[in-house]
């Protein structure tokens, strides 16, 4: 009489496949990071650090470039897209490269004063302690 084996399932090739799903979604998942389009030059500053949330609006601004939500936009482009923010307490994080004239700064500031945008927090470095 034959003795009948046992058959048991090898799952290390199912184990394998696991890894390698696990490690190809973690490598190519985008990890979401703050939507900035120009690399600026900020001054630094000893005030308190501020947390930066989902629904605020971050306007870059350097010499000759201004961005809004990560993209690049024009002075007219910049006012539809500030015309478009419906809750006027949105926080608005205004980023100036510290070589920027003041009067460019002042038109920014115009234009959201104008669609009545006052929840304004200008960004800086911290300075090196």
């Amino acid at each position: 009489m034959k003795k009948r084996e046992i058959l048991t399932p090898d799952i290390t090739p199912l184990i394998d496949v696991v890894f390698i799903l696990l490690i190809f979604f973690i490598v190519s998942s985008v990890f979401k990071k703050d939507e900035l389009a120009l690399v600026l030059n900020l001054p630094t500053s000893s005030a308190k650090e501020i947390e930066l949330k989902q629904k605020e609006v971050i306007i870059e601004l350097d010499k000759n470039k201004l961005a809004i939500y990560g993209k690049e936009v024009s002075i007219s482009n910049l006012e539809e897209e500030i015309s478009k923010i419906k809750d006027k307490k949105r926080n608005i994080i205004f980023r100036i490269d510290k070589e920027v004239k003041y009067e460019r700064v002042v038109e920014i500031l115009d234009l959201l004063q104008k669609h009545e945008l006052f929840n304004i927090s200008l960004l800086t470095d911290t300075k090196s302690k």
